[in-house]
């Protein structure tokens, strides 16, 4: 079972902004390989966070206001968010220890 949830523009305010926990949001679409790289392991980071940390994934494809919001310009890009504000981002499929180590500091 997936501990991940979508979202999309009009979830996003609730399920990150409003977060009383870290979340992790997986910017993605289906079309894009690195994405599809990524995304097994952001599901594992999920799984192993799980009472942590929040993970999203959002698409692009069908939603963009909250993508264009936050300059999204390359996916696969990964933002932390702590009490509403992004505090980290990866461009791009980054293996598992790079997430890890950018998840841990904002615990």
């Amino acid at each position: 079972m997936s501990s991940t949830t979508a979202i999309n523009d009009t979830t996003f305010t609730a399920e990150v902004l409003e977060s009383q926990q870290p979340v992790l949001v997986d910017f993605w679409a289906p079309w894009c390989g690195p994405c599809r790289m990524v995304g097994p392991i952001v599901d594992d980071i999920a799984a192993d966070y799980q009472d942590q940390v929040k993970v999203v994934k959002f698409n692009v494809d069908e939603s963009s206001d909250v993508a264009s919001r936050y300059g999204i310009r390359s996916i696969p890009t990964l933002i932390v968010f702590k009490e509403g504000q992004p505090v980290e981002t990866l461009v791009g499929a980054s293996p598992k220890a790079t997430l890890v180590e950018s998840l841990d500091k904002h615990l």
